[in-house]
């Protein structure tokens, strides 16, 4: 596979669902809100980009199956066998979404042998990308603009860090975390682009300490990797691996450029 030929093809598909999506965001009275099993929201704009994408991923690559957070998900018993899979959220952040701030994304990754090799990362109300492929870089581009190629930012030892967050999803763990920085500014973000704000230098690193899906991260841990940076196991330093296990839930995790060992002890 071309990964630069499929990463053009992919965004063109998540171009298409980021239409979609505003489409309904245009009008709040087409949001047709229900909630899932866990009480998180889906709304319509969830389920018009779902079916737009798995549509594009299966006329791209017929053999390749899709884990999607709005798709039945396959049972482990064949999920175990895939060697590669996509990886996709038509619309991470929903709460961003509802509240009407712009953070809200669409991501797709390729995954293979467990680990993403490819990733987008989209804020149709934004209109900023992020992108990557292994070997290729990780990019950013706003509207039609020039893309900018990536690179983790080393902290200089002189200012505070510079941490992101939640708006929607803070824990005492992270503020404890935080606190043992020492001096530090709290960046708030919502959906993936918090990973994504490591990426590109705006941030140094991004606890999360709270639940998330494979479909949250994988997308972007590719653009993270591809610019220098790591998306670890808050517990074992490991990066995260996908469709490695029956749950898709992710383990807590770390995004920065360069971890401090420290932040990995045993407690």
């Amino acid at each position: 596979m071309d990964l630069t030929k499929t990463l053009d093809k992919v965004r063109h598909a998540v171009a298409e669902a980021g239409a979609e999506i505003l489409r309904i965001y245009s009008d709040p009275d087409r949001f047709d809100t229900r909630h899932k099993e866990d009480n998180s929201p889906l709304t319509a704009a969830d389920v018009a980009a779902n079916k737009m994408l798995v549509a594009r991923l299966r006329e791209l690559t017929p053999s390749i199956p899709i884990l999607s957070e709005e798709s039945k998900q396959a049972p482990w018993y064949e999920r175990k066998h895939w060697a590669q899979c996509w990886v996709v959220d038509p619309l991470d952040g929903t709460k961003e979404f509802l509240k009407r701030n712009d953070e809200f994304t669409v991501n797709v990754a390729l995954v293979r042998d467990h680990k993403p090799i490819l990733g987008v990362v989209f804020a149709p109300a934004l209109q900023k990308w992020y992108f990557a492929a292994r070997h290729e870089g990780a990019w950013r581009q706003v509207g039609g603009g020039v893309m900018d190629r990536l690179q983790v930012a080393e902290k200089p030892a002189d200012r505070p860090w510079k941490v992101v967050g939640s708006r929607s999803h803070g824990t005492p763990e992270v503020d404890a975390f935080v606190a043992r920085l020492g001096e530090a500014e709290m960046v708030a973000m919502g959906s993936s682009l918090k990973l994504c704000l490591v990426a590109d230098g705006t941030a140094d690193v991004y606890p999360r300490l709270g639940p998330t899906s494979e479909w949250d991260t994988c997308a972007a841990q590719a653009v993270v990797e591809e610019a220098g940076g790591q998306v670890l196991n808050a517990e074992t330093g490991e990066p995260l691996r996908y469709n490695a296990r029956e749950s898709v839930l992710n383990p807590h995790f770390i995004v920065c450029a360069r971890p401090d060992p420290a932040w990995f002890a045993k407690k």
